[in-house]
């Protein structure tokens, strides 16, 4: 990449950020504790948030939202309170998966908050069911790292923009652009998921100002 193309990504990717900040202000944004987050991260793959609040409800009734839980309860009693988000078979296994290398090498949630943000990505992107958009969700929203999310919605914005750059390269895009910090990287990506949610989804690209920036 050139570095005038460069250049006008990172242009670009500000003003994602700061039209979209003027446009919601500050977005109240996944309230629960790290054990909550971070089986939230699994349960949200492919599916609607909606359907994740309902699963976490059950889940929470069935005293089964902690990792520790998660680790000792049957597959079956997993199932059958995700269900709800679909591919329930495969995701209570990626459950297990992360609950038991949470609970297990990593001596527990209180141990992983002492890990440096690279070591514990790193060890996250290891386990089975986790790539870089959970394992940045858990990152950011669990554990309040400075790890800036990249999901499809902020894929199709930058797109949108005209950003020319791969998918893998926004990341490191947005966090150059953005202030390095967690609050701002939540606000950021939470704007990127309304936003998309009102607009792209319903095809609304006549008067998107957002598509606007890409000329």
């Amino acid at each position: 990449m050139s570095a005038s193309s460069s250049v006008k990504n990172a242009k670009k990717a500000g003003e994602i950020a700061s039209i979209l900040a003027a446009i919601f202000g500050e977005i109240p944004w996944w309230p629960g504790d790290t054990d909550e987050v971070m089986i939230g991260a699994i349960l949200t793959q492919q599916t609607w948030w909606e359907n994740v609040e309902q699963a976490l409800r059950l889940l929470r009734e069935k005293d089964l939202c902690t990792l520790a839980a998660i680790v000792a309860a049957e597959p079956d009693r997993i199932e059958a309170a995700i269900r709800c988000t679909g591919f329930y078979r495969m995701k209570t296994r990626r459950l297990k998966a992360l609950a038991a290398y949470a609970t297990g090498p990593c001596g527990g949630v209180e141990a992983m908050e002492t890990m440096p943000t690279e070591v514990l990505r790193a060890g996250l992107l290891g386990v089975n069911g986790i790539g870089e958009e959970t394992a940045d969700s858990i990152l950011c929203y669990g554990f309040g790292r400075a790890s800036f999310v990249i999901d499809a919605y902020t894929d199709r914005i930058s797109r949108c923009a005209g950003i020319a750059a791969p998918r893998c390269g926004l990341k490191d895009l947005f966090e150059s652009v953005l202030e390095k910090d967690q609050y701002v990287y939540r606000q950021t990506h939470a704007h990127i998921v309304e936003y998309a949610k009102g607009w792209c989804t319903k095809k609304r690209c006549e008067g998107c100002r957002i598509t606007a920036l890409n000329g």
